[in-house]
């Protein structure tokens, strides 16, 4: 995705990458361009709790003359759930007002300063990474809009142009949806895959975190980068090595077999759901992908199941925090942790029961169709509106934190990759999305059949919203 003036921040990151390695852009350059960008749209996007300008310029010049990794100069934002060296990590929280600047950053942080990024500042999140908000953060293709979230604020400044890439953390879809709602390729990995130390938890056995980018291309260089063992998460020892390269230019999915989900839980779905999900089966088709409906309605049984192991395990992780400071802590996500204080062991374990049943339920699939991966709309519906509770789905209501979870949330549960891809634009003018997920640990071919609805899609151009409202300034 490129703006119509090629400015350095519009770049796509491998290609600041490859001109970096060229000699042909300087990092000074690249992110001195990212920071006046920044700048012009922040006070739109509300999109950083922190910018720390002065010490990225620094970073930057000294890589003009040093030699570098494959990040080298390329401009990023960290969501504030991650440690940030010498930043307090505020977890879009009152109840973390006061925290002290990080010692350390955190290990994803540590790979993506290894690898020659520059990190202009934190983003913000949902309280404590729990929602599908991110006030008071604005959606790029309609101010008026959420970014989703709980990366909401990753989302919205990889989308706006403020920065070229941005890490997450996907507990429920935290990742999916506001890449979704933002028009971004958005990648849960699978569980284990990326460490999670040093960075806020929400439910441990969900948690995952993984990158935010305009391109395929440039979400798979970030995971490179990302990925890895870690002492400080023991989840990610022993795992299989990402293939190196992640992506080939000449990577064929011809072949390959994908079973679509059509079905509950996701349907219900706005028409313009449906509209990418078509388009998405035809790109495929049309580059030799063998497509298999598919059925799971043992997904249906995902909702209740994220919600009460997300609320168990985090009011575990909080109860001396909600003890100390439980008032400093909005209505939402205190009632959640509260709950999750009261749940008996019954509902949690019943609840990891049914994990295993959705866990079995897509292995079965997986083997049975003999399927390479699944493809699925991302979310239901749009950007919801910021006062927003509720969509209209199939001739009913429905909550609006219902309705984008249960289309991600299965995921989750399963530890699958998944990454979401847009489309192109809606009729409403809105990008569209669909997400592929893969075996475990398989998500190369994930990425590969994400390039090719991406390459195949109506471009998209930058994000309608925010340049009406940066040509007409009130």
């Amino acid at each position: 995705m490129t703006a119509a003036v090629q400015e350095p921040w519009a770049l796509d990151l491998v290609e600041a990458a490859r001109l970096i390695a060229a000699c042909e852009l300087a990092p000074s350059e690249l992110v001195a361009s990212a920071l006046e960008r920044l700048a012009a749209v922040e006070p739109l996007l509300h999109a950083f709790v922190s910018v720390d300008a002065e010490r990225a310029l620094s970073e930057a010049r000294a890589k003009d003359s040093e030699p570098g990794g494959p990040l080298r100069g390329i401009p990023l934002a960290v969501k504030d759930i991650f440690d940030l060296a010498g930043t307090p990590t505020g977890c879009g929280s009152a109840a973390y007002a006061g925290a002290a600047p990080a010692a350390n950053d955190a290990p994803a942080v540590t790979r993506l300063r290894a690898a020659g990024a520059i990190v202009l500042g934190k983003t913000t999140t949902h309280e404590l990474a729990c929602g599908v908000y991110t006030p008071p953060t604005r959606n790029p293709w309609d101010l008026d809009r959420s970014p989703g979230g709980s990366s909401g604020g990753s989302s919205a400044a990889v989308a706006a142009g403020a920065a070229m890439g941005a890490i997450g953390s996907d507990t429920g879809g935290s990742i999916r949806i506001p890449a979704s709602h933002c028009g971004l390729v958005g990648v849960k990995p699978t569980y284990g895959r990326v460490s999670r130390a040093g960075g806020l938890v929400l439910s441990w056995s969900l948690d995952h975190v993984g990158p935010l980018a305009r391109t395929v291309e440039d979400a798979a260089l970030l995971l490179e980068v990302l990925a890895g063992p870690d002492s400080r998460d023991p989840t990610t020892l022993g795992r299989p090595p990402l293939p190196e390269p992640l992506l080939r230019p000449d990577d064929e999915v011809h072949g390959l077999r994908v079973g679509v989900l059509r079905d509950a839980p996701f349907a219900p779905r706005e028409p313009d759901i449906d509209a990418a999900l078509e388009v998405a089966v035809e790109l495929l088709t049309g580059v030799g992908v063998e497509i298999e409906e598919t059925s799971l309605p043992e997904l249906e049984l995902s909702l209740p199941a994220e919600f009460a192991i997300v609320a168990a395990e985090a009011a575990s992780y909080h109860e001396a925090r909600l003890a100390r400071s439980g008032d400093a802590i909005g209505e939402d996500v205190r009632v959640l942790l509260e709950t999750g204080l009261l749940l008996p062991a019954s509902v949690y374990l019943g609840a990891q029961r049914t994990r295993r049943v959705v866990q079995q339920a897509v292995a079965g699939a997986f083997g049975a169709q003999r399927l390479d991966a699944l493809l699925a709309p991302t979310v239901p519906a749009p950007a919801q509106r910021h006062d927003q509770l509720e969509y209209e789905l199939g001739g009913a209501s429905e909550p609006v934190i219902e309705a984008l979870v249960r289309t991600t949330a299965p995921f989750n549960l399963a530890g699958l990759p998944a990454v979401a891809v847009p489309t192109g634009l809606g009729s409403s003018g809105f990008p569209g999305s669909v997400q592929v997920v893969a075996r475990p640990f398989d998500e190369q071919t994930a990425l590969r059949l994400a390039r090719a609805v991406e390459r195949g899609g109506a471009p998209r151009g930058m994000p309608r919203g925010l340049e009406l409202a940066l040509a007409n300034p009130t």
